[in-house]
This record gives C-alpha cells, sequence and structure tokens, in this order.
C-alpha cells in the first residue's frame, strides 16, 4: 500500500489543508502520517481530530527575519529536526511528502529530499513565507491559492490551485443558527471573529460601539479564548462566544456581513458564501504583512473593505461597514465571479500526479 507523509504547523492555517487531505487520502486507499513540533497546533489538531494517525515529533526552530541571539540555537534546532525527520520518513518510508509550510516543515522538506523522497508544498497567502521559500528549492512543486501569488514563483515550479475549502462549508443549519443566538430572522447579522486568540483592540471597539452597530444588526461576537465580558450576558440582539467550533456553519448561515483577520483560509470560506468582509489584518508587529497582502487583495477585487489594525477606530469601523452596506449588492456580485476550483479529491489527484 502507497504511503503518503504530511507537515506543516505553527499555526491554524498550516494545518486546514492537511486536514481536508489526509481523509480523502485514507479514503483513496493510502496510508498517512504526519511530521510536526512537540508543542505545537498541529499535534493538538492532528491527535483530536486524527487520533489514530502516526504523529512523529520533530525538532524545530523558529525562523527569523531579524537578528536575534536566538537565532544560533534555533540552527542547531533545525539540524536536529533534519535528523529526526530523516528517522521518521525512513521508518514510515512514504512515496510522496505534501507540505502546508510553517517552521517545522523545513527540516522535513529537507530530510525528505535527501531521501528522494518527492515533496509537493501548498501555500495559502499572497506571498510567499519564508519556510516554503526555503522548502521550494528542495520540492518538486509549489502550490498557490491566490493566482496573484505565481508572480512571485519559478514557472516551472508554481501551479494555481485556488482554495479548497472544507466540504461541509456549505451545510449550515439557518434554524439551527437562529437557535443558538435566539435572534430575530428579520434584522441582519453581523459577525465579528478576530481570530483564534482574538483581538483586545477589536473586541473593545465592537463593544462600545454595540449601540450604533445594533441599528443595524444583530451581533456575533467570537472573543477568542479568555477575552468573554459577563456584563454583556444580557444584551439584547449580541451574543458572544470564546470561540466556535462545531456549530460555525450554523452561525455563518445567518451571517450577512462579517468582520474578520484576513487569514486564507477564513477568507477563502467567506468568498465561497458571499458573505461580505471587512477585514482587519494582523499588524506588522504580530505577523510578516501576510494577512495585509491577502486583504488588500481581496479589496482590490471589490469583495469587501479592509482597515489596518493599528488605524482602527470606532469611526472608520462604523463607516466601512456603512460603505458594504451601501455597495452590498455590488459586492456579491463581484463574488459571484469567482469559481470554486479544486475540491480535496482534484488536489490529492494533482498532488499524486505531481509526485510522480
Amino acid at each position: 500500500m502507497s504511503k503518503i507523509a504530511f507537515t506543516g504547523g505553527g499555526t491554524v492555517g498550516h494545518v486546514s489543508v492537511n486536514l481536508s487531505l489526509i481523509p480523502t487520502a485514507i479514503e483513496e486507499g493510502y496510508e498517512v502520517c504526519y511530521i510536526g513540533s512537540k508543542a505545537g497546533i498541529e499535534r493538538e489538531m492532528i491527535e483530536s481530530q486524527l487520533p489514530n494517525i502516526n504523529y512523529h515529533v520533530i525538532s524545530s526552530g523558529k525562523l527569523r527575519r531579524y537578528i536575534s541571539w536566538e537565532n544560533i540555537k534555533d540552527v542547531f534546532k533545525v539540524l536536529k529536526g533534519i535528523v529526526d525527520a530523516r528517522k521518521a520518513l525512513k521508518k514510515e518510508q512514504p512515496d510522496i511528502l505534501f507540505s502546508k509550510g510553517g517552521f517545522v516543515s523545513v527540516p522535513v522538506v529537507i530530510a525528505a529530499k535527501s531521501l528522494n523522497i518527492p515533496t509537493i508544498i501548498h501555500e495559502s497567502d499572497l506571498t510567499p513565507g519564508l519556510a516554503n521559500k526555503i522548502s521550494l528549492k528542495f520540492a518538486k512543486k509549489i502550490y498557490t491559492t491566490f493566482e496573484d501569488t505565481l508572480q512571485y514563483l519559478p514557472n516551472d515550479k508554481a501551479d494555481f490551485v485556488g482554495a479548497t475549502v472544507r466540504e461541509d462549508l456549505k451545510s449550515g443549519d439557518k434554524k439551527r443558527g437562529y437557535q443558538l443566538t435566539h435572534f430575530n430572522e428579520d434584522k441582519k447579522v453581523l459577525l465579528v471573529m478576530g481570530g483564534s486568540l482574538g483581538s483586545k483592540k477589536l473586541n473593545e471597539i465592537i463593544r462600545q460601539n454595540l449601540n450604533a452597530l445594533q441599528e443595524t444588526y444583530q451581533v456575533i461576537h467570537l472573543t477568542g479564548k479568555g477575552l468573554l465580558d459577563s456584563a454583556y450576558n444580557e444584551q439584547q440582539g449580541y451574543v458572544q462566544f470564546e470561540f466556535v467550533k462545531d456549530d460555525l456553519t450554523d452561525l455563518l448561515a445567518i451571517t450577512d456581513t462579517v468582520i474578520s483577520r484576513a487569514g486564507s483560509n477564513a477568507i477563502y470560506e467567506f468568498l465561497t458564501l458571499k458573505i461580505p468582509m471587512l477585514l482587519i489584518p494582523l499588524g506588522l508587529d504580530q505577523s510578516r504583512g501576510d494577512q495585509i497582502d491577502n486583504a488588500k487583495n481581496f479589496e482590490s477585487k471589490g469583495f469587501g473593505r479592509t482597515i489596518p489594525e493599528d488605524t482602527l477606530t470606532e469611526t472608520d469601523l462604523i463607516k466601512q461597514l456603512n460603505e458594504i452596506e451601501d455597495e452590498r449588492e455590488t459586492i456579491i456580485e463581484q463574488m459571484s465571479v469567482y469559481k470554486e476550483s479544486f475540491t480535496r479529491y482534484d488536489l490529492f489527484h494533482k498532488i499524486l500526479q505531481d509526485a510522480n
């Protein structure tokens, strides 16, 4: 039986495509293993959602774009990671490695190259991350979610595949969504998502301006872990959750407008559902700027608006939401031009084809 190894981690976005492809590989008769870090989110997600998968732990260092003494230590961590990954790959003997990126993936891709295991890598963001830039030297192909990403990559190695969104995305139940929120079906719904860690600044602005927001919307507020505020528990037309997992599709089914971070996976889900979006990307103080690029790209295509978090004010927030409401039909029309591309089965079979 053929086998595929998967790697990628550090953020949810570096795992989500793998979570879609692994069940596909198993359905197609392939054995699967995963190589990741000891304490990364990838381990938590894989072991909780796919507990029967062999998970191999390797050492991994952080790839920094600035000078730091930690970089010296991390060189040795990466070297050890290559050794760890070689051991795991020799034990598992996969036919293909699929890498979703993140710093943990680099040692695995290098190890795979040293063992002549063909590697396919995937880039979700508009501009390639440092890990994938390094990994590309050792890989056969890189797939992109944004077509505009191709301009940053060698023509002979890069293919545009679009976003592979989860199959249950469109299965949300509106009735269930209204039951969860106790909202009125006759009034629009605004969903606020500040990412897995939440955004204290965004949370404060939303709560301080609830009265103004509720002139137009009922508000679902995903605050992030530990950021609920019990003072608002009895607020009519407002419901807050730290995060939502299984019920998110039901909440999306009743959502008219979304305020969100600009991670690639999330914004392509909103696009697929044709939900106009106001994007508040992570700033350069918290990221390499990938979400800023993603947000600008979507704004340029007419899918919504964006506000940098460092300039976010209540005035801007209300103004941009009002503009989205005024242009709702135009935005949805622009979104309708977007065509979903590769299903998870299409993508899986492309991986098999390109690896051979």
